[in-house]
Protein backbone atom coordinates (compact mmCIF):
# COMPACT_ATOMS: atom_id res chain seq x y z
CA UNK A 1 0.00 0.00 0.00
CA UNK A 2 1.48 3.19 -0.84
CA UNK A 3 2.40 5.52 2.07
CA UNK A 4 0.74 8.66 3.54
CA UNK A 5 1.68 11.86 1.73
CA UNK A 6 2.18 15.44 3.03
CA UNK A 7 1.54 14.27 6.83
CA UNK A 8 0.90 17.24 8.77
CA UNK A 9 -0.26 18.08 12.56
CA UNK A 10 -3.85 19.77 12.58
CA UNK A 11 -3.16 23.04 13.17
CA UNK A 12 -0.54 23.65 10.29
CA UNK A 13 -3.37 21.26 8.51
CA UNK A 14 -5.73 24.23 9.01
CA UNK A 15 -3.41 27.26 8.78
CA UNK A 16 -2.57 25.73 5.03
CA UNK A 17 -5.99 25.24 4.33
CA UNK A 18 -7.25 28.66 5.51
CA UNK A 19 -4.51 30.42 3.50
CA UNK A 20 -6.35 29.05 0.32
CA UNK A 21 -9.78 30.13 1.33
CA UNK A 22 -12.28 32.50 -0.03
CA UNK A 23 -12.42 35.63 3.21
CA UNK A 24 -15.56 35.60 3.47
CA UNK A 25 -18.77 34.39 1.46
CA UNK A 26 -21.47 37.84 0.38
CA UNK A 27 -23.67 39.14 2.69
CA UNK A 28 -27.36 39.20 3.13
CA UNK A 29 -30.06 41.53 4.56
CA UNK A 30 -32.75 40.04 7.14
CA UNK A 31 -34.65 40.85 9.99
CA UNK A 32 -33.33 40.81 13.19
CA UNK A 33 -36.14 38.64 14.95
CA UNK A 34 -34.84 35.82 12.47
CA UNK A 35 -30.92 36.60 12.98
CA UNK A 36 -30.31 34.30 15.90
CA UNK A 37 -26.63 32.49 15.26
CA UNK A 38 -26.08 34.57 12.39
CA UNK A 39 -22.72 36.30 11.39
CA UNK A 40 -22.89 40.14 11.40
CA UNK A 41 -21.49 41.35 8.15
CA UNK A 42 -20.96 44.87 9.05
CA UNK A 43 -20.78 46.66 12.11
CA UNK A 44 -24.24 48.25 13.06
CA UNK A 45 -23.78 51.63 15.10
CA UNK A 46 -26.61 53.25 17.74
CA UNK A 47 -28.76 55.56 15.78
CA UNK A 48 -29.43 56.69 18.62
CA UNK A 49 -28.72 56.98 22.52
CA UNK A 50 -29.64 54.00 24.61
CA UNK A 51 -31.76 54.77 26.65
CA UNK A 52 -32.76 58.50 25.06
CA UNK A 53 -34.32 60.16 27.98
CA UNK A 54 -33.89 59.55 32.04
CA UNK A 55 -35.22 56.97 33.43
CA UNK A 56 -36.00 55.58 36.83
CA UNK A 57 -34.41 51.62 37.72
CA UNK A 58 -36.72 51.88 40.62
CA UNK A 59 -40.81 52.05 42.13
CA UNK A 60 -40.31 55.25 44.08
CA UNK A 61 -40.14 59.11 43.88
CA UNK A 62 -38.16 61.75 42.00
CA UNK A 63 -36.25 63.94 43.92
CA UNK A 64 -33.69 66.57 44.34
CA UNK A 65 -30.87 64.76 45.67
CA UNK A 66 -30.13 67.78 48.17
CA UNK A 67 -33.26 67.57 49.55
CA UNK A 68 -32.35 63.88 51.17
CA UNK A 69 -29.23 64.30 52.24
CA UNK A 70 -28.75 63.66 55.92
CA UNK A 71 -31.45 61.69 56.18
CA UNK A 72 -32.13 58.37 58.61
CA UNK A 73 -34.23 56.55 60.27
CA UNK A 74 -34.43 58.68 62.92
CA UNK A 75 -34.15 62.02 61.13
CA UNK A 76 -35.95 61.32 58.05
CA UNK A 77 -36.64 64.37 55.75
CA UNK A 78 -39.86 65.25 54.82
CA UNK A 79 -41.15 66.04 50.92
CA UNK A 80 -44.23 66.66 49.98
CA UNK A 81 -45.65 64.22 46.22
CA UNK A 82 -47.15 66.92 44.32
CA UNK A 83 -48.00 64.40 40.90
CA UNK A 84 -46.61 61.59 39.38
CA UNK A 85 -44.99 60.35 35.90
CA UNK A 86 -47.61 58.45 34.03
CA UNK A 87 -45.61 55.28 32.29
CA UNK A 88 -45.32 55.74 28.86
CA UNK A 89 -45.63 59.26 28.78
CA UNK A 90 -43.78 62.80 29.33
CA UNK A 91 -42.40 63.63 32.58
CA UNK A 92 -44.41 66.93 32.73
CA UNK A 93 -44.34 67.71 36.74
CA UNK A 94 -41.78 70.09 37.79
CA UNK A 95 -40.52 70.19 41.40
CA UNK A 96 -39.27 72.71 43.57
CA UNK A 97 -37.50 72.53 46.75
CA UNK A 98 -38.69 69.96 49.12
CA UNK A 99 -40.82 68.20 46.46
CA UNK A 100 -41.22 64.93 45.20
CA UNK A 101 -43.03 63.12 42.64
CA UNK A 102 -44.38 58.65 42.13
CA UNK A 103 -42.14 57.27 39.30
CA UNK A 104 -42.09 53.51 38.49
CA UNK A 105 -39.52 51.32 37.18
CA UNK A 106 -38.49 52.20 33.34
CA UNK A 107 -40.29 55.57 33.59
CA UNK A 108 -39.43 59.12 32.82
CA UNK A 109 -38.15 61.09 35.54
CA UNK A 110 -38.85 65.12 35.31
CA UNK A 111 -36.17 67.70 33.91
CA UNK A 112 -35.90 69.25 37.83
CA UNK A 113 -35.43 65.99 39.49
CA UNK A 114 -31.64 64.78 39.54
CA UNK A 115 -32.52 61.16 41.62
CA UNK A 116 -34.92 58.79 42.86
CA UNK A 117 -35.48 57.33 46.09
CA UNK A 118 -36.61 53.91 46.26
CA UNK A 119 -40.28 53.46 47.66
CA UNK A 120 -38.62 51.00 50.61
CA UNK A 121 -36.76 53.96 52.01
CA UNK A 122 -39.47 55.77 52.37
CA UNK A 123 -42.89 55.86 54.25
CA UNK A 124 -45.85 58.09 54.04
CA UNK A 125 -48.05 60.42 56.46
CA UNK A 126 -51.73 60.83 55.86
CA UNK A 127 -54.22 58.76 54.19
CA UNK A 128 -53.08 58.42 50.99
CA UNK A 129 -49.62 57.33 50.25
CA UNK A 130 -49.50 54.67 47.01
CA UNK A 131 -52.99 55.48 46.11
CA UNK A 132 -52.01 58.99 44.99
CA UNK A 133 -53.02 58.30 41.20
CA UNK A 134 -56.73 58.33 41.93
CA UNK A 135 -55.96 61.19 43.97
CA UNK A 136 -55.73 65.06 42.88
CA UNK A 137 -54.05 65.98 46.52
CA UNK A 138 -51.02 66.32 47.24
CA UNK A 139 -49.57 64.25 50.51
CA UNK A 140 -46.34 63.53 52.19
CA UNK A 141 -43.32 61.37 52.64
CA UNK A 142 -40.74 60.73 55.36
CA UNK A 143 -37.04 59.44 52.84
CA UNK A 144 -35.49 57.63 55.85
CA UNK A 145 -32.16 57.02 53.07
CA UNK A 146 -30.02 59.86 52.01
CA UNK A 147 -29.54 59.73 47.85
CA UNK A 148 -26.90 60.72 45.73
CA UNK A 149 -26.99 62.54 42.43
CA UNK A 150 -28.15 60.25 39.63
CA UNK A 151 -28.68 57.75 42.05
CA UNK A 152 -31.46 55.10 41.01
CA UNK A 153 -31.61 56.74 37.69
CA UNK A 154 -30.34 55.60 33.98
CA UNK A 155 -29.06 58.29 31.86
CA UNK A 156 -29.59 59.15 28.37
CA UNK A 157 -26.32 57.07 26.43
CA UNK A 158 -25.58 55.08 29.63
CA UNK A 159 -26.12 51.74 27.72
CA UNK A 160 -25.19 52.63 24.45
CA UNK A 161 -23.75 56.10 22.82
CA UNK A 162 -25.33 57.41 19.89
CA UNK A 163 -22.73 56.36 17.20
CA UNK A 164 -21.15 53.58 18.91
CA UNK A 165 -20.49 50.51 17.80
CA UNK A 166 -22.86 47.94 18.90
CA UNK A 167 -21.31 44.77 17.43
CA UNK A 168 -18.63 44.02 15.60
CA UNK A 169 -18.49 42.40 11.72
CA UNK A 170 -17.90 38.11 12.44
CA UNK A 171 -19.83 37.77 15.29
CA UNK A 172 -22.38 35.07 16.37
CA UNK A 173 -25.57 36.74 17.11
CA UNK A 174 -26.94 35.58 20.34
CA UNK A 175 -30.10 36.20 22.17
CA UNK A 176 -28.96 39.35 23.95
CA UNK A 177 -27.72 40.81 20.43
CA UNK A 178 -30.95 40.40 19.38
CA UNK A 179 -32.48 42.61 21.90
CA UNK A 180 -29.91 44.86 21.84
CA UNK A 181 -30.65 45.34 18.10
CA UNK A 182 -33.80 45.83 18.20
CA UNK A 183 -33.47 47.79 21.56
CA UNK A 184 -32.05 50.77 18.94
CA UNK A 185 -35.17 49.81 16.79
CA UNK A 186 -32.69 48.32 13.78
CA UNK A 187 -35.40 45.89 12.68
CA UNK A 188 -32.66 45.01 9.63
CA UNK A 189 -29.16 43.07 10.35
CA UNK A 190 -26.56 42.42 7.61
CA UNK A 191 -25.13 38.96 7.80
CA UNK A 192 -22.60 36.73 5.76
CA UNK A 193 -24.41 34.52 3.61
CA UNK A 194 -24.88 30.22 5.12
CA UNK A 195 -22.23 28.51 3.32
CA UNK A 196 -24.16 25.39 1.45
CA UNK A 197 -21.99 22.43 2.22
CA UNK A 198 -22.91 19.64 -0.30
CA UNK A 199 -22.27 15.90 1.31
CA UNK A 200 -21.05 13.18 -0.96
CA UNK A 201 -21.42 9.29 0.89
CA UNK A 202 -19.37 6.95 -1.15
CA UNK A 203 -19.40 3.18 -1.57
CA UNK A 204 -21.07 -0.06 -3.24
CA UNK A 205 -21.25 -1.53 0.49
CA UNK A 206 -23.30 1.81 1.92
CA UNK A 207 -27.46 2.09 1.89
CA UNK A 208 -29.67 4.48 3.07
CA UNK A 209 -30.69 4.37 6.43
CA UNK A 210 -34.32 3.69 5.16
CA UNK A 211 -33.37 -0.43 3.81
CA UNK A 212 -32.51 -3.34 5.94
CA UNK A 213 -28.68 -3.74 5.10
CA UNK A 214 -28.16 -7.31 3.60
CA UNK A 215 -24.46 -9.44 3.70
CA UNK A 216 -21.48 -6.80 3.94
CA UNK A 217 -24.05 -3.45 3.50
CA UNK A 218 -24.00 -0.83 6.55
CA UNK A 219 -26.47 2.38 6.53
CA UNK A 220 -25.09 5.39 5.47
CA UNK A 221 -24.61 7.49 9.14
CA UNK A 222 -22.05 9.90 8.26
CA UNK A 223 -24.35 11.77 5.72
CA UNK A 224 -26.14 12.97 8.64
CA UNK A 225 -23.87 13.37 11.53
CA UNK A 226 -22.14 15.24 9.19
CA UNK A 227 -25.64 17.32 8.15
CA UNK A 228 -26.25 18.03 11.80
CA UNK A 229 -21.94 19.62 12.77
CA UNK A 230 -23.01 21.70 9.42
CA UNK A 231 -26.42 22.95 11.22
CA UNK A 232 -24.29 23.78 14.25
CA UNK A 233 -21.58 25.47 12.44
CA UNK A 234 -24.28 27.83 10.63
CA UNK A 235 -24.05 26.20 7.70
CA UNK A 236 -26.71 24.56 5.44
CA UNK A 237 -26.29 21.06 4.88
CA UNK A 238 -27.40 19.49 1.01
CA UNK A 239 -27.08 15.85 1.06
CA UNK A 240 -26.07 14.37 -2.89
CA UNK A 241 -26.75 10.86 -1.58
CA UNK A 242 -24.74 7.67 -1.71
CA UNK A 243 -22.31 7.08 -4.98
CA UNK A 244 -21.16 4.11 -6.05
CA UNK A 245 -17.48 2.85 -6.45
CA UNK A 246 -17.18 4.61 -9.66
CA UNK A 247 -14.98 6.89 -10.62
CA UNK A 248 -16.96 8.43 -13.13
CA UNK A 249 -20.16 8.89 -11.05
CA UNK A 250 -18.10 10.38 -8.23
CA UNK A 251 -16.62 12.90 -10.96
CA UNK A 252 -20.33 13.60 -12.00
CA UNK A 253 -21.41 13.81 -8.16
CA UNK A 254 -18.73 15.95 -7.13
CA UNK A 255 -18.65 18.55 -9.98
CA UNK A 256 -22.03 19.26 -9.91
CA UNK A 257 -22.57 19.31 -5.89
CA UNK A 258 -19.28 21.96 -5.86
CA UNK A 259 -20.55 24.18 -8.76
CA UNK A 260 -24.01 24.30 -6.59
CA UNK A 261 -22.24 24.58 -2.99
CA UNK A 262 -19.85 26.39 -1.04
CA UNK A 263 -17.92 23.22 -0.09
CA UNK A 264 -17.68 19.87 -0.70
CA UNK A 265 -17.43 16.84 1.63
CA UNK A 266 -16.51 13.42 0.80
CA UNK A 267 -17.64 10.36 3.07
CA UNK A 268 -15.43 7.14 3.27
CA UNK A 269 -12.89 6.58 0.10
CA UNK A 270 -10.26 8.57 1.63
CA UNK A 271 -7.86 5.76 2.71
CA UNK A 272 -4.84 5.13 0.41
CA UNK A 273 -6.28 1.85 -1.85
CA UNK A 274 -6.75 0.91 -5.21
CA UNK A 275 -10.59 1.22 -4.68
CA UNK A 276 -10.47 4.45 -2.89
CA UNK A 277 -9.99 7.02 -5.34
CA UNK A 278 -11.18 10.21 -3.52
CA UNK A 279 -7.82 12.04 -4.01
CA UNK A 280 -7.98 11.45 -7.89
CA UNK A 281 -11.58 12.61 -8.17
CA UNK A 282 -11.10 15.92 -5.69
CA UNK A 283 -7.91 16.92 -7.62
CA UNK A 284 -9.49 16.98 -10.98
CA UNK A 285 -11.87 19.28 -10.10
CA UNK A 286 -9.33 22.29 -9.88
CA UNK A 287 -6.99 24.57 -8.70
CA UNK A 288 -5.36 24.01 -6.27
CA UNK A 289 -6.60 21.00 -5.41
CA UNK A 290 -5.41 18.27 -2.94
CA UNK A 291 -3.38 20.31 -0.57
CA UNK A 292 -2.89 17.33 1.95
CA UNK A 293 -3.26 13.48 2.36
CA UNK A 294 -2.69 12.71 6.05
CA UNK A 295 -3.18 14.38 9.05
CA UNK A 296 -0.96 13.43 12.23
CA UNK A 297 -4.21 12.52 14.33
CA UNK A 298 -5.65 9.35 15.77
CA UNK A 299 -8.45 8.58 14.71
CA UNK A 300 -8.48 10.39 11.37
CA UNK A 301 -5.52 9.69 9.36
CA UNK A 302 -5.97 9.48 6.13
CA UNK A 303 -8.22 12.71 5.83
CA UNK A 304 -8.21 14.70 2.66
CA UNK A 305 -7.89 18.44 3.01
CA UNK A 306 -8.06 20.39 -0.47
CA UNK A 307 -9.20 23.77 -1.37
CA UNK A 308 -10.40 24.78 -5.35
CA UNK A 309 -11.42 28.43 -6.68
CA UNK A 310 -11.57 29.48 -2.38
CA UNK A 311 -14.23 26.99 -1.69
CA UNK A 312 -12.84 23.62 1.06
CA UNK A 313 -12.96 20.57 -0.04
CA UNK A 314 -13.08 17.25 2.64
CA UNK A 315 -12.11 13.42 2.10
CA UNK A 316 -13.30 11.90 5.64
CA UNK A 317 -12.57 8.62 6.73
CA UNK A 318 -15.49 6.04 6.61
CA UNK A 319 -15.39 5.27 10.06
CA UNK A 320 -18.44 7.39 12.00
CA UNK A 321 -16.45 8.52 14.89
CA UNK A 322 -12.82 9.18 12.61
CA UNK A 323 -15.44 11.46 9.97
CA UNK A 324 -16.90 13.59 13.36
CA UNK A 325 -13.22 14.35 14.83
CA UNK A 326 -12.02 15.21 11.46
CA UNK A 327 -15.21 17.21 10.15
CA UNK A 328 -15.31 19.05 13.77
CA UNK A 329 -11.25 19.67 13.03
CA UNK A 330 -11.30 20.98 9.88
CA UNK A 331 -15.44 21.40 8.45
CA UNK A 332 -16.69 23.49 11.28
CA UNK A 333 -13.62 25.83 11.25
CA UNK A 334 -14.01 25.89 7.37
CA UNK A 335 -17.64 26.76 7.84
CA UNK A 336 -16.82 29.73 10.59
CA UNK A 337 -14.51 31.25 8.06
CA UNK A 338 -16.21 31.39 5.22
CA UNK A 339 -18.96 33.11 7.65
CA UNK A 340 -16.23 35.47 8.68
CA UNK A 341 -16.30 34.63 12.25
CA UNK A 342 -13.85 35.73 14.22
CA UNK A 343 -13.83 33.46 17.42
CA UNK A 344 -15.28 30.24 17.53
CA UNK A 345 -17.69 29.87 20.51
CA UNK A 346 -16.80 28.71 23.40
CA UNK A 347 -19.34 25.57 24.41
CA UNK A 348 -20.88 24.33 27.79
CA UNK A 349 -19.16 25.63 31.26
CA UNK A 350 -15.95 26.83 31.40
CA UNK A 351 -13.59 27.13 34.78
CA UNK A 352 -11.25 30.43 34.51
CA UNK A 353 -9.05 32.63 37.11
CA UNK A 354 -10.84 35.38 38.41
CA UNK A 355 -9.01 39.01 36.66
CA UNK A 356 -10.53 41.00 39.53
CA UNK A 357 -12.57 40.88 42.96
CA UNK A 358 -16.40 40.52 42.99
CA UNK A 359 -18.41 41.59 46.21
CA UNK A 360 -21.38 39.49 47.30
CA UNK A 361 -23.50 38.81 50.01
CA UNK A 362 -23.08 35.42 51.94
CA UNK A 363 -26.20 33.74 51.85
CA UNK A 364 -27.20 34.04 47.99
CA UNK A 365 -25.71 32.92 44.25
CA UNK A 366 -25.16 35.84 42.87
CA UNK A 367 -24.28 35.52 38.70
CA UNK A 368 -21.94 38.54 37.37
CA UNK A 369 -21.85 38.63 33.38
CA UNK A 370 -18.07 38.16 32.68
CA UNK A 371 -16.21 38.40 29.36
CA UNK A 372 -13.30 35.70 28.61
CA UNK A 373 -9.88 35.79 27.30
CA UNK A 374 -6.91 33.80 26.92
CA UNK A 375 -4.12 34.54 30.14
CA UNK A 376 -0.29 33.18 30.40
CA UNK A 377 -1.54 30.39 32.65
CA UNK A 378 -5.22 29.75 30.81
CA UNK A 379 -8.76 31.08 30.23
CA UNK A 380 -9.12 34.33 32.87
CA UNK A 381 -12.78 35.11 33.39
CA UNK A 382 -13.11 39.68 33.46
CA UNK A 383 -16.47 40.36 35.46
CA UNK A 384 -18.60 42.80 33.73
CA UNK A 385 -20.30 45.27 35.70
CA UNK A 386 -23.36 46.48 35.10
CA UNK A 387 -27.23 47.80 36.11
CA UNK A 388 -29.84 44.66 35.62
CA UNK A 389 -31.48 46.16 32.91
CA UNK A 390 -28.86 47.08 30.80
CA UNK A 391 -28.92 44.58 27.95
CA UNK A 392 -25.46 45.43 27.09
CA UNK A 393 -23.97 43.69 29.78
CA UNK A 394 -24.93 40.63 28.72
CA UNK A 395 -24.20 41.87 24.58
CA UNK A 396 -20.86 42.45 25.79
CA UNK A 397 -20.23 39.14 27.99
CA UNK A 398 -19.26 35.42 26.92
CA UNK A 399 -21.18 34.38 30.10
CA UNK A 400 -22.41 34.24 33.49
CA UNK A 401 -19.74 33.63 36.62
CA UNK A 402 -21.31 32.07 39.47
CA UNK A 403 -20.44 33.32 43.21
CA UNK A 404 -21.12 30.56 45.39
CA UNK A 405 -23.76 30.78 47.85
CA UNK A 406 -21.77 31.34 51.13
CA UNK A 407 -19.01 33.25 49.35
CA UNK A 408 -19.13 36.64 50.90
CA UNK A 409 -17.56 37.57 47.60
CA UNK A 410 -14.67 36.39 45.45
CA UNK A 411 -11.06 37.56 44.92
CA UNK A 412 -8.53 38.24 42.11
CA UNK A 413 -6.94 34.64 41.20
CA UNK A 414 -9.18 32.36 42.33
CA UNK A 415 -10.99 29.72 39.66
CA UNK A 416 -14.26 30.42 38.83
CA UNK A 417 -17.12 28.91 36.98
CA UNK A 418 -18.72 30.83 34.18
CA UNK A 419 -21.72 29.60 32.20
CA UNK A 420 -21.27 30.30 29.00
CA UNK A 421 -24.12 31.57 26.52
Amino acid sequence: MPEFFNVLPPDEARALLFDYLTSQLPAESIPTVEALGRITAVSPRAPHPLPNFRRSTMDGYAVKASDTFGASDTLPAFLQVVGEVPMGAAAEVELQTGQAAIVHTGGMIPDTADAVVQIEHTQTIGEYGAEYAASSEPFEIEVLRPVAVGQNVLQPGEDVAEGAEILPAGHRLRPQDIGGLLALGLTEISVTRQPRVAILATGDEVIEPTAMPGPGQIRDINSYTVSGQVIEAGGIPIRYGIIPDDIEAMRQAARRALAECDMLVMSAGSSVSVRDVTVDVLNELGQPGVLLHGVATRPGKPTIVGVVEGKPLLGLPGNPVSAMIQFDMFGTPAIYHLQGLQRPPRRGLVWATLTQNIASESGREDYVPARLSDGPKGLQATPVFGKSNLIYTLVNADGLLKVPLNKGGLLAGEMVEVKLF
